[in-house]
């Protein structure tokens, strides 16, 4: 599930527009491209920040090893552990739900999981000379203190459609903390912050399952469950009450009857023929 991970990116790139200079070196930050200024740590946290720092200096970040370790740099990982909402703040949703996808053009009904779980962020702020990485830590600070800023969306693919789902950022208030290194000329700041995260599991009906037939059964046009589509006329000059059943197949979505239009010839022919006096 690499979504949030994507989602994070962008909210960080959110923040480097933001950025105003306020030394030299940040000026050159500012003005060096995003690509090269934030960037993640491949598969660890930055505890070990040191050693994060050596593998950006020895990355060929510019097609020249060893002049292109450019400070300031900031360092960007997520945990790998999955750690479950508490039930105070939120719930999971383990069972499934029926929905429907107002873009759906199709009408198609699927099941939907939902998770929430907590995830661990941190942000290693690399630079030459203490008032650079005070100045990148501060505005962070600022950027996520903004109401805007305190979620971000993921975007996740089903159906044909993008779907969007709230990342929370659980702690506003970020202290960046010091680490102490042996070399000259250089202050590391570690930001740690929690990331809330919603995912959807949406469910269409498999190969050997009853479904609609009104996709392809890709996972970019899946059939949708088929359901039961009823149709309730009520005269009320003459008290009589007619119901019109175009069935399909169990379960009829929301644990009761659907009216939906419909726009069938034959259904249109008969309702017009039965009641043609009377508002329906």
């Amino acid at each position: 599930m690499q979504e949030t991970k994507k989602a994070f990116g962008h909210y960080l790139g959110g923040y480097y527009s933001s950025l105003v200079p306020t030394t030299p070196a940040m000026t050159e930050f500012c003005a060096r491209g995003l690509k090269s200024c934030i960037v993640y740590a491949p598969g660890r946290m930055i505890d070990a920040a040191e050693e994060m720092l050596a593998a950006w200096r020895r990355n060929d970040n510019n097609g020249q090893p060893g002049s292109s370790a450019f400070l300031p740099v900031m360092i960007v990982a997520l945990a790998k552990d999955y750690v479950p909402v508490s039930g105070d703040f939120s719930r999971q949703v383990g069972d499934d739900e029926w929905i429907t996808v107002p873009a759906d053009e199709k009408g198609r009904i699927f099941k939907l999981r939902q998770m929430q779980g907590d995830r661990r962020a941190q942000l290693l702020i690399a630079a030459a000379e203490e008032e650079s990485a005070r100045s990148l830590a501060a505005q962070f600070c600022l950027w996520v203190a903004s109401v805007p800023n305190r979620r971000f969306y993921a975007t996740y693919r089903f159906a044909g459609l993008d779907h969007q789902w709230p990342v929370m950022i659980e702690n506003i208030d970020t202290p960046a903390q010091s680490i102490q290194t042996d070399e000259k000329n250089l202050t590391l700041l570690v930001v740690d912050i929690m990331l809330r995260e919603s995912i959807p599991l949406f469910r269409a009906p498999k190969g050997d399952e009853p479904n609609d037939g009104k996709g392809d059964g890709s996972p970019e046009d899946p059939n949708g469950y088929p359901y039961t589509r009823v149709i309730r006329i009520t005269d009320e000059v003459v008290g009589t009450e007619m119901q019109v059943d175009d069935t399909y197949q169990v379960p009829i979505f929301g644990g009761g009857a659907i009216a939906i239009a419909n726009t069938d010839d034959a259904l249109t022919t008969l309702l017009n023929s039965t009641m043609p006096s009377h508002n329906l």
